[in-house]
C-alpha cells in the first residue's frame, strides 16, 4: 500500500498496537503484556471471518529500519504457526507499507489452510486500507479522534455492578434502545451483540470481559452515521477507605463529514455518552437494590 504520509507517522500507527482497535477494523482489543522498548508481548483479539480469534503476539520493533516483526504464541486453531513483518519505506512525498505473513495449520489440512489464507488476506487488506485512509488525514487525526468518560463513586459491591454490565441480555425494558437484540457467547468472556442498527453505534458489537480486574471492553464492529469507529471500556476500581469508582470510557473515530460538521459530531458523541450514563445509573441501582434485599 502506498500513502501520502511520512514513514514515521505510518510506522508509529503500526508500532502502537494499543490504538489498533479504534483504527483497524479487524482488531477488537489489545492488551500490552510486556515491553522493553524494542520487544513486546501483546494479547490480541480480532475478528477472523465469522469468529473472534485471540492469541499472544511477540513483536520486535525496529524504528531505524521502520520494521515490526511479529510471531504468534499459541495461535487460535486451526493456525499452528504465524509469523510476519511490517515494513514502511519512504517513497517520494509519501510511503510504501508492506505486510507479510507466513503460516502453517494443524495437520496441514487443505480446508484450514484455505480458510486461514482467506481470512489473513481479508484482514490484511482491511488494515492497509484503513492505514491509507488515516494517512490521507494524518495532519488532522487529532480532530477525528475523540475520547471522553464518566465516573461515579458508589458504596456497593463491585461484583454486583460487574454482573449487571456483563448480563446485557437481561437489561430492563427501559434500556430498550441500548439493550442488545441478541447476545452470543460461544467462548466464555467473549460476547457478540446484535444491536439496533438505527443508533450511531451501529448494528454489532464485541465485548470482552476481565472479571478479576473489574474491566469490560467493547468494540462496535459495524458503525453508522458520523462514527467511523467506536470502542469503549468499563472499569470498576475499589478506592482506599470505602467505595469504588465505576467509569465508562468512550473512544470514537469520526468520519470526514462529522469532523467538518461539529454539530453532527457533538450529537453523535452526546448520544454515545447518554447511553453510557444510563447504563451506569442502572448498574449502580441494580447493585444498590440487591444490597437492600440481602
Amino acid at each position: 500500500m502506498t500513502a501520502p504520509a511520512p514513514s514515521g507517522v505510518l510506522y508509529g500507527l503500526i508500532a502502537d498496537a494499543t490504538v489498533w482497535p479504534l483504527f483497524f477494523p479487524p482488531s477488537v482489543h489489545v492488551e500490552q503484556l510486556d515491553f522493553d522498548g524494542t520487544r513486546e508481548r501483546l494479547r490480541m483479539w480480532a475478528v477472523a471471518g465469522d469468529r473472534i480469534s485471540s492469541w499472544v503476539s511477540h513483536r520486535r520493533l525496529d524504528v531505524g529500519q521502520r520494521q515490526v516483526e511479529f510471531r504468534q504464541e499459541r495461535p487460535s486453531a486451526p493456525v499452528e504457526t504465524m509469523t510476519g513483518l511490517w515494513t514502511v519505506e519512504p517513497l517520494g512525498d509519501g510511503s510504501r507499507v508492506t505486510l507479510e505473513h507466513a503460516f502453517t495449520v494443524i495437520g496441514d489440512a487443505p480446508a484450514d489452510a484455505a480458510w486461514t489464507e482467506r481470512v489473513t488476506r481479508a484482514n490484511s487488506r482491511a488494515q492497509l486500507q484503513r492505514l491509507a485512509w488515516l494517512a490521507e488525514r494524518w495532519t488532522r487525526l487529532d480532530d477525528l479522534v475523540m475520547s471522553f468518560e464518566d465516573t461515579v463513586r458508589v458504596n456497593v459491591p463491585a461484583e454486583l455492578v460487574f454482573d449487571f454490565l456483563y448480563r446485557a441480555g437481561d437489561w430492563p425494558d427501559d434500556l430498550a434502545g441500548t439493550r442488545p437484540l441478541t447476545v452470543q457467547e460461544d467462548t466464555p468472556g467473549i460476547q457478540v451483540l446484535a444491536l439496533d442498527g438505527r443508533s450511531a453505534t451501529g448494528g454489532e458489537a464485541v465485548r470482552i470481559s476481565f472479571p478479576a480486574a473489574g474491566r469490560l471492553v467493547h468494540k462496535h464492529t459495524r458503525t453508522s452515521g458520523p462514527l467511523a469507529a467506536y470502542t469503549g471500556e468499563w472499569t470498576i476500581e475499589p478506592q482506599p477507605g470505602a467505595g469504588l469508582d465505576v467509569t465508562v470510557r468512550h473512544d470514537v473515530l469520526l468520519n470526514d463529514d462529522a469532523a467538518l460538521d461539529q454539530d453532527a459530531a457533538r450529537r453523535a458523541c452526546d448520544e454515545v455518552g447518554r447511553a453510557g450514563r444510563r447504563l451506569l445509573e442502572h448498574a449502580v441501582r441494580h447493585a444498590s437494590d440487591a444490597v437492600r434485599v440481602l
